[in-house]
Order: structure tokens, then sequence, then C-alpha cells
């Protein structure tokens, strides 16, 4: 076949092709739109597994409508699995080596400045925007400060006793630390004037506090929290906000009971059930299109026991549409800031963790 115009139809496609990739460069160009308000909500202990077999079942309606709009993707966890940690790196974006906080007997104040907070506290500007932390746990996701304790001799020589007998008994000791039932003795001992003394370091969120416009913990139950949570989005419904929601009782239930337990799956349906009322209360106030909501877990469990020495698998469910790949823990924080429109190359130290709505490939790892 002989076309009659070859310069006029190559004319044409020519010009197609021109527009399509026109299109291409003008929808990459395009920014997003940046968020009004983020809500994290945390499930802490939440594992994975568990967690899809919930919604294989339909107990999870909320977590899969919230995922629904945006995506759920897994989050794998390369360090302890435990919640002093977990929370620092997802609540800062940095490793322990940066933070201070390794693990729940191990750690200090997180330096002022670090976390997400005052990240974005800094960003808008303290009196342009409003951070707010809702907590159920309070030891290990706390603010008290550091604290000074004189040993007694006898105190002294039971002390090093137990540590003593505690090594002797790694296996069992080490159980019973997993299920939360027993506790070494925190800090140093340090020696002045030949007077012994027990250093407790300050929480981590020892000097955060002081920089976040709500910071309450240790409500302990998923009720507590919500409610606490619904009341604090009526009060500043007029201003663009970020809150930390944190629910305990998966965890208190998993360590009780079991992750293949009854009260363990109930727990998550509790935290669900929450989950769904501040986002019902967020339409309610008119907030919830501008408002981004990311829910994930700081460990999971260990399958079929009551703790979590080794659980790096768990997720995150969020109704972002530009979250484009999994994590792990310090990438949540990267991805808040850079959905706010935080420069994150400006920030000093660097951020350990990175944006997950951009594509980011590890480097393998070289022995020196």
């Amino acid at each position: 076949m002989k076309l009659e115009n070859p310069i006029r139809f190559n004319t044409i496609i020519s010009s197609i092709l021109c527009l399509w990739l026109l299109s291409l460069i003008g929808c990459q160009s395009s920014p997003p739109s940046q968020p009004r308000n983020v809500i994290l909500i945390g499930w802490d202990g939440a594992q994975r597994n568990h967690v899809q077999e919930c919604l294989a079942r339909q107990e999870l309606p909320n977590l899969a409508r919230l995922s629904g709009e945006g995506s759920l993707v897994a989050i794998d966890i390369y360090r302890t699995t435990d919640t002093k940690s977990g929370w620092s790196q997802i609540l800062t974006g940095y490793e322990p080596e940066i933070t201070g906080v390794y693990s729940n007997g191990r750690y200090r104040p997180i330096p002022a400045g670090y976390t997400v907070f005052e990240r974005l506290e800094e960003h808008f500007g303290p009196d342009n925007f409003v951070t707010v932390a809702v907590i159920g746990k309070k030891g290990h996701v706390d603010a008290a400060g550091p604290v000074k304790k004189k040993i007694k001799p006898a105190a002294e020589s039971k002390s090093d006793q137990n540590e003593n007998q505690a090594a002797q008994k790694t296996k069992k000791a080490g159980k019973k630390q997993a299920q939360g039932k027993a506790k070494r003795p925190e800090g140093k001992i340090v020696e002045e004037n030949g007077v012994k003394y027990r250093v407790i370091p300050g929480k981590p969120y020892f000097h955060t506090k002081n920089n976040v416009d709500v910071f309450i913990n240790g409500l302990i139950q998923d009720e507590k929290v919500g409610s606490k949570t619904l009341e604090l989005l009526e009060k500043y419904k007029d201003q663009p906000f970020f809150f930390f929601v944190h629910f305990a009782e998966v965890d208190h239930s998993g360590h009780r009971a079991g992750e293949n337990s009854l009260a363990y799956n109930d727990a998550l349906i509790s935290a669900d059930t929450w989950t769904g009322r501040i986002m019902d209360k967020l339409l309610e106030l008119g907030l919830y299109d501008e408002t981004l909501i990311y829910v994930t877990a700081d460990h999971g469990f260990d399958e079929d026991q009551k703790g979590h020495k080794d659980a790096p698998y768990v997720f995150l469910a969020t109704n972002d549409p530009l979250v484009r790949r999994r994590g792990e823990r310090a990438d949540i924080t990267p991805t808040i800031l850079d959905r706010f429109g935080v420069d994150l190359p400006a920030i000093d130290p660097p951020l350990s963790g990175h944006s997950l709505l951009r594509a980011y490939q590890p480097p393998l790892w070289q022995a020196e």
C-alpha cells in the first residue's frame, strides 16, 4: 500500500508523540498537593501476619477502608524489636547511633529538635502549627527526666547478686523479660565522694515534651486514648496539626495472653475501631480530605508467643496515594516531612531513613 501523502502522515505522528511527551512532563513536574494535617496512629505490637489474617476475615474494616484510598505496605525492622527503640526510630527518622535509644534498657533522651514534632514546629513556626501526642504507654514512651538514686550497701549487694543470678539463667531470664515479667536495674552505677549512686537517664522524650503543644502519656486503655484524641481534634480543628496517637492494648494483650490469643485479636479490632472513629471525626469536622493518616507499629510479636524478641514484621497503612514502596521504621518521619514540603537534604544531621514517596535502593553491605 502506498501512502498518498507520507509527509502529512509523519507530521501527524510526530505531533501525537510530542503531545504525549508533553503530558508526561507535565504530570511529572506538577507537585502533589500538600496536606493541611497529618495523623500518625500507632498500633503498638501489631504483628503483620496477624493483621493480614484479620483483614482477610474482614475484622479490620477501617484499616481496609484507609489503605483502599492509598496503600498498605510492609515495614521491616533491622534493629531491636521493642518499644523504646521502635517509636524513637519512627518519630525521628534516625538510627539508635544518633538518638541514643537502642532498646528498652539502653537509652537516653533524644537530642532536642530531632523528632518529627520539632521538625514541623520549626518548619511552620510554633504559632502556625499544632503538635499533639496522645500515648497509651508510660514507661517506654515517656518524658521523665534523669534520676540519681543513692545506693545503700545492702541494696547494692543485693542488686549485684540479682544481676549475677540473672546472668547464670539467661534462657529463663530472657524469656521472662520478653514477656514483660522481669526487669534488670536501669542506669549505671557511679561513685561520688565515696558514695555510690545509680544514675537513670532521662526517658527518650524528655527534651521533646517541652517542644510539643500537647504531650499526654500513660492512658493505657484504647478508649481513653481515643476519647482524648477526639476531644483534641475538636479543640484544634481550626489550625493545621500533626497528631501522634498511640494505642497500647495490642501489645499489652500479646504479653498477657499471647499472639494467637482471642485477646490479642480483639485488641487489634479495638485499635481498628478507634482508628475508624478518628476518621469519622475528621469527616464530621470537614477535615478528612485535607488530612493524611498513617497507621503503623513499632514491632510485631513472636509467632504464638507472649514476647517480641525477634518480631521484625509490621506494616504501614495509609490514605496517602503517593506512598510507593515498602520500607523500614526510620522511613516514616522522612515520609511525613516530605509530604509537608520540608527540605529533607537540608536536615542536619542527615536523616537515616528515606521518604516512601520516592524510590530508594539500599546499598549492599560490604565488609571492610
